[in-house]
């Protein structure tokens, strides 16, 4: 705000709070110099949502006291925050390759956001539809046949074994036997087995993952399987 915009506040304050008039030339002054001082990089009003004088009758509204240049700033300080939190940095248009001016249109975007003049970019939401996928993504999917590589995959079976030995079992034409609940471990569907670990009083002391599914949950998948093929068999005459 200018000083021109602090007086105008100012007059506004007197409105609603008599006991902030200063009838006298030098402590009008004097005010005048001292909000501008403190208050001269918050604007008065802006595009969206922003206005100093909505900021002080919400002072009055919910205090007894004076009004000073911090009750007007915290309120200013908050709008800055929340729209930045509300802020996805969009990709610049700039070169990429130009980092001088790809950072310089980062920060002029986010500060033209916090200062209420440009409204805040929002991520885009994450949907299963795949309308206007990537060509050149797509391409690649049906020729790896998944969204983890195979050599990925590969890297990361020591860390999951419970779900490499399932994927290995289907890669092999076995069932698949996290398609069942497990009867002996009471695992639920598309969980692995679990290992349960006796302390000296009989109790439960830790319940682990197995890799490998117990025999009767294989059994009980293969017989499912079956059933399936089967139903979908047509009858004989």
């Amino acid at each position: 705000m200018d000083r021109r915009e602090i007086a105008a506040l100012l007059a506004y304050i007197g409105r609603l709070d008599p006991r902030s008039i200063r009838t006298d030339e030098g402590e009008a002054r004097d005010q005048l110099a001292q909000w501008h001082e403190l208050l001269g990089d918050v604007p008065m009003a802006t595009p969206h949502g922003w206005d100093a004088r909505i900021a002080a009758r919400q002072h009055y509204r919910t205090s007894p006291y004076q009004i000073q240049p911090a009750d007007v700033v915290r309120p200013w300080e908050s709008y800055r925050r929340n729209r930045l939190a509300l802020h996805w940095d969009p990709t610049p248009s700039a070169d990429p390759d130009d980092q001088a001016a790809w950072t310089a249109e980062l920060v002029g975007t986010r500060r033209a956001v916090a200062a209420g003049i440009a409204q805040p970019a929002y991520a885009p939401a994450i949907t299963s539809s795949q309308e206007g996928i990537n060509p050149r993504l797509q391409a690649r999917l049906d020729q790896i046949g998944s969204c983890i590589p195979p050599a990925a995959r590969a890297a990361l079976a020591p860390f999951r074994p419970a779900r490499a030995a399932r994927e290995a079992a289907v890669a092999q034409g076995l069932p698949d036997a996290l398609s069942v609940r497990c009867e002996w471990c009471l695992a639920p569907v598309g969980e692995p087995c679990r290992r349960r670990r006796i302390g000296p009083n009989d109790g439960v002391r830790a319940i682990t993952p197995r890799a490998t599914s117990h025999p009767g949950r294989v059994d009980l998948a293969a017989q499912h399987a079956q059933h399936a093929e089967q139903a979908q068999q047509p009858a004989l005459a």
